[in-house]
């Protein structure tokens, strides 16, 4: 609700005198207005107080002004300039920065180019997933220098997320949401929570619960200079931004998702992952994905409440039935196995799991385990340097397999599914992979990409910065060589790869037999194939 009367300093701040006679656009939402003027933007707060937000006094308004600028300026410093007083001068007018009476309060920002939102990307399907990687690394620095909150999250937060939501949900007029529905989401939500209650408290006694952002979705972030770049993160409700990473991560992931982008969703987690290493938060990710999902849903009927026009509101309100249908799908994920991708360099077998990865498994698909990117970091090298001959010995092999073995057992452990990448030359190699699955207690499937010598060494010669060292003489020498018995489906990597997955899905599908006790669930079953772009 409004609290203070701000009539006078909007005015001003909309009027070109205000900005040295430059031309101004003004952006309005529930919470602040911005001010758009040549090269600068002004952010004022709105003067109101929700149940979650309280801008109530010019106080708390520069209270939450300077939290901004300190919070955002972790990710974009050259957005985030200073908090500037709004003053009454001696003669009764208004100033910015004056020497008068502060009367209200402003954070000076660079202006940017809105067309470069990330939302507006993909809107005009403008949004490459080669931008996701650096998405994901912004945001495990981001994380990495986060404040440690161990005051906030776990299991409590958690609760308080679920029953928040619940009750948003539940206030709803009739018709708006299914009731059975509502009551199904928060009981398995709850019922997740308890399940999971001793790796919520132990992550936050480790400090995964940080000062994070608290709004990650595609609106919150801008190709600045062509790097992803997050800003607007939430300064004024520590319950909602002092969350776990891996919850502050999953709103992203879900907002991907349900725009149809699996493999931008699948890429962001990757890539954060290889950043981090933080694995075991997979097993909380259905979780967090439905609580996001919840969260989308009860903003969304708000957001078609406040529509007079019935046409208006239909959009709204159906989009908001999708995310409640979104949020229980997501607490039930198809059941993880074990993937293996083998073949000579030069073969695709990174292509073909990149491809395959966002159809597999719990939303938003598989974890791959390239060996190329394991063997750099056991030798201790950026994932572009090259190795000598002492990264390929046989003890330094046998070490990057076994590594490879123990994290995608980490990851099936967790619910989800792995895809390991390896050239899987030796019959032992293939053997293992297998044995580590039925440890697991997984279903597996392997691939074998053939193609012909020329092809691999065209294809090799054709790489620029790439993690693998392969070169022409490699591939000779893969070539002259004895893979031995290969027993797994053999997929033509000669083919587009449109056609080299689907062979490879027919394959994993025969491999996931009665006896495995599941199957991989088909792609147009899970929640993205059932929604519309947000």
């Amino acid at each position: 609700m409004i609290i203070e009367d701000q009539t006078a300093v909007v005015e001003f701040l909309a009027s070109p005198e205000a900005h040295r006679g430059e031309p101004v656009e003004k952006i309005e939402t529930h919470a602040s207005i911005v001010f758009l003027s040549g090269r600068q933007a002004w952010k004022l707060k709105r003067a109101v107080r929700y149940d979650y937000l309280d801008f109530s006094t010019a106080d708390r308004r520069r209270a939450m002004c300077e939290a901004e600028l300190r919070l955002n300026q972790r990710t974009a410093p050259s957005l985030y300039r200073r908090v500037v007083a709004v003053t009454r001068e001696a003669g009764g007018g208004l100033a910015l920065g004056g020497a008068g009476t502060p009367v209200d309060w402003v954070i000076e920002m660079s202006r940017f180019d809105q067309a470069e939102l990330f939302d507006r990307l993909a809107a005009r399907q403008e949004l490459g997933v080669e931008l996701m990687p650096p998405l994901a690394a912004a945001i495990a620095r981001l994380h990495a220098v986060a404040a440690r909150r161990t005051d906030h999250g776990g299991h409590a937060g958690m609760t308080w997320v679920v029953e928040g939501n619940e009750a948003d949900c539940a206030s709803q007029p009739a018709g708006v949401f299914d009731a059975d529905g509502c009551r199904r989401v928060a009981t398995d939500a709850r019922a997740q929570i308890e399940r999971r209650r001793g790796l919520l408290e132990s992550r936050r006694e480790a400090g995964f619960v940080r000062e994070c952002h608290g709004d990650l979705h595609l609106r919150n972030i801008v190709r600045l200079h062509g790097v992803p770049t997050l800003f607007d993160g939430v300064e004024f409700n520590d319950e909602i931004s002092c969350v776990d990473v891996m919850y502050d991560l999953a709103f992203l992931l879900m907002d991907l998702w349900r725009r149809r982008l699996p493999a931008h969703a699948n890429a962001v987690l990757n890539g954060y992952l290889a950043e981090t290493a933080d694995v075991g938060a997979l097993a909380l990710l259905p979780l967090f994905l439905s609580c996001r999902a919840a969260v989308r849903a009860k903003t969304g009927a708000a957001a078609a409440a406040l529509q007079a026009d019935p046409e208006r509101r239909a959009e709204p309100l159906r989009s908001a039935r999708e995310y409640l249908a979104m949020a229980e799908a997501l607490l039930h994920p198809p059941p993880a196995r074990l993937v293996a991708i083998g073949g000579l360099s030069g073969s695709g077998k990174s292509t073909l799991a990149l491809a395959l990865a966002p159809e597999l498994g719990a939303v938003p698909g598989a974890i791959a385990v390239r060996s190329d990117e394991l063997r750099k970091r056991l030798c201790g090298v950026g994932p572009f340097d090259r190795l000598g001959a002492e990264g390929y010995t046989r003890a330094v092999s046998e070490r990057v397999y076994a590594a490879a073995f123990e994290q995608a057992a980490r990851v099936v452990a967790t619910g989800h599914t792995a895809i390991v990448d390896a050239v899987f030359a030796r019959p032992e190699d293939r053997t293992a992979v297998e044995r580590a699955a039925q440890h697991a207690g997984v279903p597996f499937a392997g691939l074998w990409l053939d193609a012909r010598p020329e092809v691999l060494v065209r294809r090799v010669e054709q790489r620029h910065a790439d993690v693998s060292d392969a070169d022409t003489a490699v591939v000779r020498r893969q070539v002259a060589g004895d893979v031995g018995q290969v027993g797994w489906p053999r997929i033509n990597a000669e083919a587009e790869l449109a056609a080299m997955v689907i062979e490879a899905g027919d394959a994993m599908q025969r491999a996931a037999s009665p006896r495995q006790g599941t199957s991989t669930a088909a792609p147009d079953s899970r929640p993205d194939r059932r929604s519309s772009s947000a």
